[in-house]
């Protein structure tokens, strides 16, 4: 039996009819069923740039059962070991590093064509407005002193993250 010959018009119409049927026919995902399920399958990646080990354990507690990949740097110097392949997604930093200082750091990496563009957090002890002010005009996407508050911590990171997809 031959089969039946169809207009281009016909045939586009048959699929879009079909395609309709069939989509409509999926259950409906939320908004947060599918946030979880595109964070469980592409984990966000953090780079913590922190001096002090014990801070940086703590952020790592606090990061990493959330499904985060985690790029750790005690000071600048240890960033040619962790800058890889993986793309980062949110860099936390702190002020008071060793050599090179947390502002002079923030302003290298944005002025780095693949990193400029990544939401930059301040954690830091030293929390004056002037402090506050110089980490914004460097492109700093948010200022959180030390001892933070975790939730809000974990608040600030997910809204960027979200902000910058």
């Amino acid at each position: 039996m031959k089969p039946k010959k169809i207009s281009t018009k016909d045939l586009v119409l048959k699929i879009e009819k079909l395609a309709k049927g069939r989509i409509a026919s999926q259950p409906v995902v939320s908004l947060d069923e599918f946030r979880i399920v595109k964070k469980n399958t592409d984990p966000r990646c953090l780079l913590i740039i922190e001096d002090d080990e014990t801070m940086r354990n703590a952020l790592q507690r606090i990061f990493d059962p959330d499904g985060f990949i985690l790029k750790m740097a005690a000071d600048a110097t240890e960033l040619a070991h962790v800058l890889d392949d993986t793309p980062i997604d949110l860099i936390l930093l702190d002020v008071g590093l060793p050599w090179i200082n947390g502002f002079e750091l923030a302003q290298m990496l944005k002025e780095h064509k693949d990193l400029k563009h990544i939401p930059l957090v301040f954690v830091s002890a030293q929390g004056t407005d002037e402090d506050m002010k110089r980490a914004f005009d460097l492109g700093a996407s948010d200022y959180i002193k030390k001892p933070f508050d975790i939730a809000k911590l974990k608040k600030t990171v997910n809204t960027l993250l979200e902000l910058s997809e």
